[in-house]
């Protein structure tokens, strides 16, 4: 019986990529990846904390990770990059590992997070229920939002990237006008005006808002994945996360400030601040704005602002879909590339010889996907904030854990492959990995137990519409899916020992 080595899988694989991703594609595919709206209402929930603890995170957190990242970039350019670092820093058990959680965390976000916000977004401006869903209505939207973004993941990068293109101009749009129609309301209304006082970080905001905002700022590595289907990858990966580092800040930061400026204190919510306040100041094109009997601010559009506020809601999805299908091309790669590696089934090491994309991984992320749709909603009853919340702490805790694996993986390849050319080298990396590495591990146990170490699950840190006595209940839907994702990793390391016989392994 003839047996496949790693080597000769490899080489049948890489055989079908295609170039098409150039300096210009990875810029837009970055801003894509980077920036979603799914959090913009959450971060604006703490008041002006938020937005200060915004600009700390960036500057201690995206631009040490960004150096690091673009280091490992430029000098391992293989396909599948993050799992390549993590391979070769720490073998194929823990790259197997590692990288399942890296790509199991797209579905379970595309699945449910974004699902919900597209569909917040579409409710609030075609709907008079607000951002209220039920199950039919989250069953009808998010299917066919899934498949689509499967669909699009399995064409090439000639067709993917120009998605991600008109997903990048979509946000520079949504977020523009954004910006201009709160200038506009400002003139006519005046703002709620925001002390000094109130950008005051605090802890209890630090362990609500941060996990968050680390989720929002990483993916600097993600088209590494694609590395070679880039053009050059060693000069372009560095300068894509350079500009990208600062289109992702104004993305963030801007809307978060309008945002606090338009809604009173204590209305944004984590699930429809955004398009709550870009209703609200839309309405200076048509509509009124009103104070029901609770203190909830109701705004409704009529005229030119009802036609605008649906283009908004169609952009809103469209910026939600597009953060999906970018993490799905991406970390399908490097899924596909741990299996023919050696660190997972070979059957799903296999890429489309028409397309030069992992077909098979394509859907079974979208099998994923559908199967946290279902479940969320069953099991958040079809409340959409639960539901929000939920799919939002697994999605970026299991995010999160991945990066403990490839951040340090840039100091430890130094040392083992020191004769590496490094066309960009980051400075200071040691430092810059432990702070990036202690930041992710405080982040990952906060998520899982909001609070702990001061008022577990309880005050400041008790979840949108969650109750302290359903404590438990929070941290087995977060655990329970960890526990298994851990062992499915290590699943998929024995199926590739068990498959493939492996050459100096």
């Amino acid at each position: 019986m003839t047996t496949t080595t790693v080597d000769d899988a490899t080489a049948e694989e890489k055989a079908k990529l295609q170039q098409h991703f150039g300096r210009g594609d990875i810029f837009f595919f970055l801003v894509c990846t980077l920036f979603g709206i799914d959090g913009l209402g959450t971060l604006a929930t703490q008041g002006g904390a938020g937005f200060t603890w915004l600009v700390l995170s960036v500057l201690l957190f995206a631009v040490p990770s960004a150096m690091v990242l673009a280091e490992l970039g430029a000098a391992y350019t293989d396909e599948g990059g993050p799992y390549v670092w993590t391979r070769r820093a720490f073998g194929r058990a823990a790259g197997a590992v590692n990288n399942f959680f890296y790509w199991v965390t797209n579905p379970v976000w595309m699945g449910g997070t974004l699902v919900a916000t597209a569909a917040s977004g579409l409710l609030v401006f075609f709907s008079d229920s607000g951002s209220d869903a039920s199950r039919p209505l989250l069953y009808g939207l998010g299917i066919p939002f899934i498949w689509a973004g499967v669909l699009f993941a399995i064409l090439s990068f000639k067709v993917g990237k120009w998605v991600a293109t008109i997903g990048a101009y979509a946000r520079f749009l949504l977020m523009g006008f954004f910006m201009l129609v709160i200038v506009v309301y400002a003139a006519k209304h005046g703002v709620h005006g925001i002390g000094g006082g109130d950008f005051s970080p605090t802890y209890s905001s630090f362990v609500a808002l941060v996990p968050l905002i680390l989720f929002s700022l990483v993916g600097f590595e993600l088209p590494s994945a694609a590395g070679e289907e880039m053009k050059d990858a060693a000069r372009d990966v560095p300068a894509g996360i350079a500009k990208s580092v600062i289109a992702t800040g104004l993305l963030y930061g801007l809307p978060i400030l309008g945002i606090l400026l338009v809604l009173p204190p204590g209305q944004a919510t984590g699930l429809a601040g955004f398009p709550d306040a870009l209703k609200q100041a839309m309405t200076v094109f048509g509509g009124h704005v009103q104070t029901a009997t609770d203190g909830t601010v109701v705004s409704t559009l009529s005229g030119a602002g009802l036609v605008m506020g649906w283009l908004m809601g169609i952009l809103i999805a469209l910026v939600a879909f597009t953060s999906g299908l970018t993490w799905i091309m991406g970390s399908d790669r490097t899924l596909a590339v741990s299996c023919y590696d050696g660190a997972g089934p070979r059957s799903l090491g296999v890429f489309s010889p028409r397309f030069g994309t992992p077909l098979r991984v394509n859907v079974v992320s979208g099998v994923v996907s559908t199967v946290v749709l279902i479940a969320t909603i069953e099991i958040t009853g079809g409340n959409a904030y639960k539901f929000f919340t939920v799919a939002l702490s697994l999605a970026i805790s299991t995010t999160l854990i991945s990066y403990i694996g490839i951040f340090p993986a840039a100091w430890v390849l130094r040392r083992k492959d020191p004769d590496r050319p490094r066309p960009y080298r980051c400075p200071a990396l040691p430092a810059m990995t432990i702070l990036s590495c202690v930041a992710i591990v405080f982040c990952t146990v906060q998520l899982l137990l909001p609070g702990v170490g001061d008022q577990w699950f309880d005050g400041d840190y008790l979840p949108d519409q969650w109750a302290h006595r359903e404590r438990y209940t929070y941290l087995l839907t977060e655990l329970v899916p960890l526990l298994l994702f851990i062992a499915l990793g290590l699943w998929f390391w024995l199926a590739g020992r068990a498959h493939t016989s492996r050459q100096g392994a």
